[in-house]
């Protein structure tokens, strides 16, 4: 039987932590946004962004999961600050290269309704009032994103870009979080059981999902 090894599409606010915390529950190493002290045991990746060391690896090798075999999950892929922007989730350059190293790769979507994604931005710390309108990003020039309706239409773009091109292809699923199947499907979907779900990240900063 093949190793499960799972990349989450998502763009931030969506439900990625909570997809984490099933996962880690599960009994999967997740990556999350960034690599915490402790979660590798390579000296070259800790705390380093997944973005970063997904394009340097991609760039390097043409892999770019080649630093991060210990771990069967990679989630919220993109960072966003003054010195970078980072996005592999919308490069399908980057994306069929996974694909194409790693064929045994369950690619995910983590889905929520844009308008109420772009609401969590807006009072999620400087998100979406200043990082993301601050930064050149695919789909999402700099100078936009400064409204909520433009985030919206930014995070629906999204979610047709990656239908369209993993349409038909049996190694992709894509769910929303209001969905009160989720954990069925994502369950039957990787093929293992979810022992606890619920809604992680409430309270901090903001109530809603990310």
């Amino acid at each position: 039987m093949s190793r499960l090894r799972v990349v989450n599409l998502a763009l931030p606010k969506t439900g990625t932590t909570t997809l984490t915390d099933a996962l880690r529950h599960a009994g999967l190493s997740v990556a999350d946004w960034r690599i915490r002290p402790g979660q590798s045991t390579r000296d070259d990746i800790p705390r380093m962004h997944l973005g970063k060391i997904i394009y340097e690896d991609y760039f390097a090798s043409g892999d770019p999961l080649a630093r991060l075999d210990e771990f069967d999950v990679i989630n919220e892929m993109s960072a966003v600050r003054e010195d970078r922007s980072l996005w592999p989730q919308t490069d399908w350059g980057l994306l069929s290269a996974i694909r194409n190293h790693h064929p045994q790769v369950k690619f995910i979507l983590t889905m929520r309704d844009p308008a109420k994604t772009a609401n969590s931005m807006m009072r999620w710390n400087n998100l979406g009032k200043r990082r993301l309108p601050n930064a050149d990003i695919p789909g999402l020039p700099r100078g936009f994103g400064r409204t909520e309706d433009e985030l919206a239409r930014w995070l629906t773009a999204h979610y047709a870009f990656c239908h369209h091109v993993f349409d038909g292809q049996g190694n992709f699923m894509a769910y929303d979080i209001e969905d009160e199947d989720a954990q069925d499907k994502i369950s039957a979907y990787l093929g293992i059981d979810l022992p606890w779900w619920g809604q992680s990240n409430v309270g901090k900063t903001e109530a809603g999902a990310t």
